[in-house]
C-alpha cells in the first residue's frame, strides 16, 4: 500500500498547523519549510478546508490554522478522505477484467491487508504524530514557546 503525495502533504500540513497552534500560517510558509510546490499545497489546503480540518482567514494578515484540536483528528480518517482510490488491484474497482476473479483468493487477502493497514492508522490521532514536538518544531524552524513551571515563591506585593 502506498499513499499518494496528496495525502502525504495533507498529513504534513496538519502536523505543521498543529505545531503552530492557534497562530495563523500561510501556504507559502509551509511550502518553503517542506520544500513543496506552493501550487500543489494550495490544492491540498483547499481540500483540507472543504473537509473541515482547516480554518482559513482571508485578508492581509490572513492564513490558516487547524479547526479542531490535534487529538480530535484521526489519521485513518484523514487518509480515507484524502485518498481518491484505495483500490490496491484492478479487481477492487468497477473496471475489473481479470479472468481469475471468480476463483481468486488474492482479492480477499489484499482486502484484509488494506483493512488492517487502515485499522492501524485508526488507532492514532494527529496528536500522536506530535510526540517529538520540539524536535519536529526544530526541523521545521518553528518557535514553540517553552512553558514555564509555576514559581514556588509567591509574588511580592
Amino acid at each position: 500500500m502506498r499513499i499518494t503525495s496528496f495525502t502525504d502533504y495533507s498529513l504534513r500540513v496538519l502536523i505543521y498547523l498543529s505545531l503552530k497552534g492557534s497562530e495563523l500560517t500561510t501556504i507559502s510558509e509551509i511550502a518553503e519549510r517542506y520544500t513543496i510546490s506552493r501550487n500543489h499545497l494550495m490544492k491540498v489546503v483547499y481540500e483540507l478546508g472543504r473537509l473541515g480540518y482547516v480554518e482559513t482567514v482571508r485578508g492581509k494578515h490572513g492564513g490558516m490554522r487547524l479547526r479542531h484540536a490535534p487529538g480530535h483528528i484521526n489519521v485513518g480518517e484523514v487518509v480515507r478522505r484524502m485518498e481518491n482510490n484505495l483500490s490496491l488491484v484492478e479487481c477492487f474497482g468497477t473496471e475489473n477484467s481479470c479472468r481469475l476473479t471468480p476463483a481468486c483468493v488474492l482479492h480477499g487477502i489484499l482486502a484484509e491487508a488494506l483493512q488492517t493497514f487502515l485499522a492501524v492508522l485508526d488507532r492514532y490521532s494527529l496528536a500522536d504524530l506530535l510526540r517529538p514536538k520540539h524536535e519536529l518544531a526544530t526541523l521545521l524552524s518553528i518557535d514553540i514557546p517553552v512553558r514555564q513551571a509555576p514559581s514556588s515563591t509567591p509574588p511580592q506585593t
